[in-house]
């Protein structure tokens, strides 16, 4: 694979650089590179500021918004935003929900809600996780019976991210529970400003809330909100967990934060000495430099196939793995150059334990790659 950039490529490259250096706000900036909260206001500012330079859906077709970059375009923009210290975009509409409606959603439903995640008026949350249903996501409980016009819904979600802040909440309910654990499961849109959703503060380790159980009472949700057809939702939820799982390799992040640890590692000393120097820190910083340029190539393939409209193959489930492992180092070997166990450093390494967990545990995705590629 040849990963020069084109003339033309290149170009782009300095057309992203003069826009973020333009218009991404300082303060902003200042929290991201300084490993500070961004605020909601923060990541809906930013994207409403990318909507109006036409760039709100960096992966997304022209056909329903989006740029249309192709996958190095993609990328470039991706590692530039990581760079410049601007806020993730926020995966759960524009990366995960968005390309399942799609893909499976009909023509109302494109309609009303893709340009809604595109100006950033609607704020996505995933309603996946349950108590008993984490990695064994097809033994999930919550109910949605249909009632004429519209399904009511009961039951609970846990551990979904930043769901205090959501408009809505892409859903799996069981619609058969006569069926087969992944059949008889439906994906659902629900309004989360609806009648019998409550949603209450899970708070971590670190002090943060960015976690939530949501409680089901009643739901009621129209039929309209059913995506694709009913009982079909675990082939959907496959599709979009490839995205999820791709999304959370962070490629360009981790780049980001290994300049960041850099920088770190030559101002720290240790016996009279930068700790960069040091052969064992050293050592431990150039593998996860090499382990991070051979996963940029693994996700320049995932992002071929996105724009080919094909779902991530097993490549995703090496990216999540690959791209949490490396997120951990990094967050740990940031620990051991300050030396204490305090303040932002320390609310990074423990909010980056549970990276390996979410969007399928390493483990789970060991048994995807050897499944598929092994045929195991």
């Amino acid at each position: 694979m040849n990963l020069d950039f084109t003339p033309d490529e290149l170009a782009f490259r300095d057309e992203v650089r003069a826009f973020l250096s333009k218009s991404l706000p300082p303060d902003i900036r200042h929290k991201v590179l300084e490993g500070e909260r961004v605020s909601r206001d923060d990541t809906v500012a930013w994207q409403r500021i990318l909507h109006r330079q036409g760039w709100g859906g960096p992966t997304w077709s022209k056909e329903f918004g989006g740029t249309g970059w192709d996958p190095v375009r993609q990328y470039i923009f991706e590692e530039e935003c990581a760079a410049a210290g601007a806020p993730r975009l926020l995966p759960f509409g524009l990366k995960m929900v968005g390309p399942v409606i799609m893909a499976f959603g009909n023509a109302a439903q494109q309609q009303r809600f893709l340009p809604r995640i595109l100006t950033g008026d609607d704020w996505w949350c995933q309603g996946y996780s349950e108590p008993g249903a984490g990695s064994d996501l097809a033994s999930l409980k919550t109910r949605a019976e249909r009632r004429g016009d519209h399904y009511l819904v009961n039951g609970q979600k846990t551990w979904i991210t930043l769901a205090q802040h959501a408009d809505w909440m892409f859903c799996l309910v069981r619609t058969d529970p006569e069926a087969k654990p992944q059949q008889g499961i439906s994906f659902l849109l629900v309004d989360m400003h609806a009648k019998g959703v409550t949603v209450r503060p899970i708070i971590t380790m670190d002090g943060g809330h960015e976690v939530n159980e949501i409680w089901l009472e009643d739901v009621s949700v129209p039929t309209e909100n059913l995506v694709g057809e009913e009982s079909k939702g675990w082939t959907y939820a496959k599709f979009l967990l490839g995205h999820e799982r791709a999304n959370i390799a962070g490629v360009g992040i981790s780049k980001r934060e290994l300049q960041r640890l850099r920088q770190i590692g030559s101002r720290q000393r240790k016996h009279g000495r930068p700790l960069l120097e040091d052969p064992s820190f050293a050592a431990r910083v150039a593998q996860v430099e090499i382990d991070l340029m051979a996963l940029e190539i693994t996700n320049l393939r995932v992002l071929s196939a996105e724009s080919e409209r094909r779902a991530p193959g097993p490549e995703a489930s090496l990216l999540k793995i690959k791209g949490t492992e490396i997120q951990q180092a990094l967050s740990e070997l940031m620990l051991q150059a300050t030396g204490s166990f305090t303040g932002l450093f320390a609310a990074t390494y423990l909010n980056m334990r549970k990276t390996s967990i979410y969007g399928g545990s390493n483990e789970i995705q060991k048994n995807i790659i050897s499944g598929s590629i092994l045929g195991l």
